[in-house]
């Protein structure tokens, strides 16, 4: 979404991309080698943990960020999954080190209040003084206001932690019991989000597979009543699928049916491949390279 607000606003955007063979590491020099390299830049995002790499950046690529010894400019965290991140991850607490930080949180995720459309943003006096005279009056309704407030009393609070407890048992669960499903491959990127990106093979025990992990995503979308994300198109998530973690019962139920999903794929395609010589045709690999879900 910053890419398109930025757009927007007739805005460049400069791309460093995480490192993939590293488990999609911040590339702190190369971040650092292209603020040098452009002195319009104003503004560096990193999003720690990321989406869909569910992968907290470490803290010492952000601080060379920081460090920078020539870039004027400020660097902005995106944490918006740091609650499902180990104790100690966030850093809130940097802004009062570092005056050119801002470290954005939301309501949205573990609070479960996407409907508020509610963050927050830790950072130095001065920059938040400039925050507030750029933001439209009125700006926070009285009713998100009220439902903010509440979320963050003691009782509420502890309604929070005890679904979060819940939901990282049942993530622990997914990282067990998910590459038992014959066709499911490694996990990549982290495990400090709600969510997880595993690979999809073009068969058991095979290589990863767009065409196999789209066909996946659109039958249990389609057919099944499950929702996952294809992210095949990300660098370095060839086959990916995006893994929400849910209750117990989503959980086993989506075990279920990614296993019979994939069951059914792979006899189909080995019918296929009796009959036509190839298990799937170039196209429909092309098809799957192209689309984002």
């Amino acid at each position: 979404m910053y890419a398109v607000s930025a757009d927007v606003n007739d805005l460049e955007t400069i791309k460093v991309p995480l490192d993939v063979n590293t488990n999609f590491s911040l590339q702190a020099d190369k971040v650092c080698e292209a603020l040098s390299a452009d002195a319009s830049i104003k503004l560096c995002y990193i999003c720690s943990p990321g989406n869909p790499t569910a992968a907290l950046i470490k803290k010492e690529s952000i601080q060379k960020v920081l460090e920078h010894p020539k870039w004027n400019g400020v660097v902005v965290v995106d944490e918006a999954y740091i609650d499902f991140s180990p104790e100690g991850s966030s850093l809130a607490e940097w802004v009062l080190e570092w005056p050119n930080l801002v470290v954005m949180q939301t309501l949205s995720k573990a609070f479960g209040l996407a409907g508020i459309r509610l963050g927050v943003a830790f950072s130095s006096p001065e920059i938040c003084a400039l925050l507030n005279n750029m933001k439209a009056p009125y700006n926070i309704s009285s009713p998100t206001s009220v439902i903010a407030n509440a979320a963050m009393e003691e009782a509420n609070l502890a309604v929070m932690k005890q679904n979060r407890h819940k939901i990282l048992v049942q993530r622990d669960r997914l990282k067990k019991q998910l590459p038992q499903v014959p066709g499911v491959g490694r996990f990549l990127g982290g495990a400090d989000s709600n969510f997880l990106l595993v690979e999809i093979l073009d068969k058991p025990e095979g290589k990863p597979d767009n065409a196999v992990a789209l066909e996946v995503y659109e039958t249990m979308a389609g057919k099944r009543g499950v929702v996952v994300r294809f992210r095949g198109k990300e660098l370095g998530c060839t086959g990916c699928l995006r893994i929400t973690v849910g209750t117990e019962d989503e959980v086993t139920r989506f075990l279920q049916e990614i296993r019979s999903v994939l069951q059914s794929i792979y006899s189909q395609s080995t019918s296929k491949s009796l009959s036509n010589g190839e298990r799937i045709n170039g196209e429909t690999a092309q098809e799957a390279s192209e689309i984002i879900a």
